[in-house]
This record gives C-alpha cells, structure tokens and sequence, in this order.
C-alpha cells in the first residue's frame, strides 16, 4: 500500500505533464477571449452545499461523496462537482454587485467514489465555466461554443453535441405526473435505484444507467413534448444561436443531466470513437440554483469538462503532437575543473529563458553524451580545459552532429538564433 496509489486515482507523470500544460493554457487563453475570469475555490466545502445544490436523490449526493467529520465537529465533503462551489464564492463575496452577468471558470479536481473506467478516476479534474445573471439563449450558445472551441484549437473534430430541454419547475410538475403514469406498471422490472426514486425524483428514472432500465427509460413520454411556452421559445432560440455559431447538434431527449439543478436546456458532448464511455463534457442551465442556496433569483448556466477524458481522446488521435520542447542545452564539463565555467554558462542560459541542465554525478565525457541523447537535448555545450582558457565551449547540435566554437558569451545568441531559423 505505501508504493500504490489508491484505487481511482492517477500519477500525472513528467513525460504526460507537457500535454496537460498545453490543455491548461489553451483553456486560460480562450477564457480570456471569451471574458471569462479565474475563482479557485477550496477543494472541500460544508457538505450541506452538495446536498442542497446537487439535490438528495441524485447518485453523487446518494453514493459517491467523500464526507468526513472535522475536529471541530462539522460535516466536511471533498467537492464532487465545482459549480455549487462557485455560487457560494459568489453569493459570500457579492459578486452580483459587479457588472454583470458574472463568467467565471475554473480549472482542478473533484472526488467521487464511483467505478474507475477509461478517462474516469476517483480524484479527476474539470474545467468549469459559469456564467450567472444572464437568461439569453444566447449565453446557452456561448457556454457551448466556447467548449467546443476549445477542442477544434487542439484539433478533435467529429464531436457530437447533444442537445435537450427539460424545461422549468412549472411544466415539469405535469411531466412528472406523466411520468410516474408510465412508469407506474413498470416499476417491479426495474432496479431498486428506480424503484426509489419513483416518488422523489421520477425524472431521475430517464437518467438510470441499468441496462434492464434504459429500453424502459427510451420509451418513456418526452419532456420536449411537455415545455411550456416560454420554454419552447427558449430551446427554440438556443438552437437558433447555435446554428447562427456554425455549431453542428442533433437533439437528444435522453438527456437530463445527473443533477438536480438543472432547468431548460441540458447538453452532452461526445465522441462516439470511444465506444460507450464517450461523454467528454456537459452541462446545462440552472435558473434556480442560486436563489436555492440563498442567494436572489438568478439565472445561470454552465458546464464541466473532464480534462483526463479529454487528454485521453487527445492522445489516442495523435494530435497533441511534441507538446514539450525539452532541454535547449546541456552543458558538460569534460572535467572537474571545468564546472565553475560549466555552471556560469548553466544560469546565463536559464537566465536567457532557454532549458538548460548540466551533469550533477561526476560522469565522464562519454557518460554524459549518453545522457544528452536520453534527456533528448538540443545541443550539447561541451567545456574542455582548452575551452575553458579561451572562454569558449564546443557547441554539438544533437541531431545533425554539426560541432563548432563559439565564444561563451555567444551560446545564447547561437541556440536562440537556430531556434529561430526553424
């Protein structure tokens, strides 16, 4: 146990850490053309926050948090999702006094004991983006598009955005009522899961991921065919904006999303290449999650991407590329003596902005070469006592075997210079 991780958790080793980078500073630019600003929140919160903001019969609530009990006494829970989080950050620093509406997005991990699958852990990470204080449809269309902008700059293409509505608390309450006149004589044939929510959320049962449940759940009535009238002009508007954005959908009325939040419109993003577990990102609308954890009446919409789902179809289509550039430099002594000369010309490359690494375990010439071509560094800097008399280093490109002198003033110029010529 001392040399294992626990089970649904993931090392993020040095030679995959490049490619999260990349993934993280796509995000935070695009986030900044879209005018969306960074809240960190803490990673645990009072669970009364989930409770309430996810709801008490969803399967994260119900199965899957981590809780705990504080010294001092206090129900604790290791944050499940992050968008209850930031309504509180919201509501507790008045960030409806500001301009508004209010995007924010933020980027870390969540915990949830379910099943490890391909792309899912127990510690995972996501990539939030909320916008609250805004009913346009056309905020719906943008907190999707931005998503998918996302992808289409890391180069995926063929994903599928699946679109629903699940209207609002006035015209799903007849929903329901149609529901549960359905499911009614079908309910000794479904899972225990089904069977009790029933009664308390019986639009969780579309949701229920039991292969004996889900035929029943394809059959069941549509919400679509339930929407008030506001709510039809607003799904109608969200999927105007959406072809208005060049944003390819199909509707799906399978989709109500897992948490009990959400109002209007809901969506799913996925790849279908990767079979059953395809969904890398969803979300939806949520007009009433802030006036339920005490805040006014507010709209808000939003969604959450996995980043390991994402880095995972990244990965396997090959489109990250050499997403680290690796050491620019290394510099070997050829002896001990040239290591004062060996670690000036170390921190002027640094210094400089370019990678460099030196050997700190006294190998020899030939040792070190071994390790250049390893670490796979650009150059070599190679410091001989005859270099070190005439300030100057042997500068080997790695990949060619090209070697020649230059003065060791002018190593920067040189390797900056060829980088730039590339």
């Amino acid at each position: 146990m001392l040399t294992e991780a626990p089970r649904g958790t993931n090392d993020l080793l040095p030679d995959r850490s490049p490619v999260w980078r990349r993934v993280e500073a796509e995000i935070a630019e695009l986030c900044r053309l879209y005018a969306y600003r960074e809240l960190r929140t803490p990673i645990f919160e009072h669970t009364e926050l989930f409770q309430r903001g996810v709801g008490e019969t969803t399967d994260i609530v119900e199965k899957e948090m981590y809780t705990f009990t504080d010294r001092g006494g206090r129900s604790i829970t290791l944050r499940p999702e992050i968008t209850a989080g930031l309504v509180r950050a919201y509501l507790e620093h008045r960030l409806d006094t500001g301009p508004q509406p209010t995007k924010l997005y933020c980027v870390g991990p969540g915990f949830r004991y379910e099943r490890p699958q391909a792309g899912r852990f127990r510690q995972f990470t996501q990539w939030d983006v909320e916008v609250f204080g805004a009913a346009d449809p056309a905020v719906d269309a943008e907190v999707i598009e931005i998503g998918v902008a996302l992808v289409r700059r890391l180069g995926l293409e063929g994903l599928v955005v699946r679109l629903n509505s699940i209207g609002c608390p006035r015209c799903r309450g007849a929903y329901r009522g149609r529901l549960r006149d359905y499911y009614r004589p079908l309910l000794a044939g479904l899972c225990p899961s089904c069977q009790s929510r029933f009664e308390r959320n019986p639009l969780r049962l579309l949701d229920c991921k039991e292969e004996a449940c889900r035929p029943v759940a394809r059959r069941a009535p549509r919400m679509l065919d339930s929407l008030c009238d506001e709510c039809r002009v607003h799904f109608a508007a969200v999927q105007e904006r959406l072809r208005a954005l060049a944003v390819p959908y199909e509707i799906d009325t399978g989709i109500v999303r897992g948490l009990d939040y959400y109002t209007r419109t809901v969506f799913e993003v996925t790849y279908p290449p990767l079979g059953a577990q395809n969904a890398i990102w969803g979300g939806g609308r949520y007009d009433g999650l802030i006036e339920t954890l005490g805040g006014s009446s507010t709209p808000g919409v939003g969604f959450a991407l996995g980043i390991e789902r994402l880095v995972m179809t990244l990965e396997k289509t090959n489109l990250l590329g050499e997403a680290d550039r690796g050491i620019d430099v290394f510099v070997a002594p050829m002896q001990q003596e040239q290591s004062p000369a060996a670690l000036q010309l170390l921190y002027r490359l640094r210094r400089a902005g370019l990678a460099a690494e030196t050997d700190y375990l006294g190998r020899s010439l030939k040792g070190q070469m071994k390790l250049i071509n390893r670490l796979g560094a650009r150059y070599a800097a190679i410091i001989g006592p005859e270099e070190a008399l005439r300030g100057a280093v042997a500068l080997r490109e790695m990949r060619t075997g090209e070697q020649r002198e230059v003065a060791a003033e002018a190593v920067v110029q040189a390797v900056a210079g060829a980088a730039g010529e590339q």
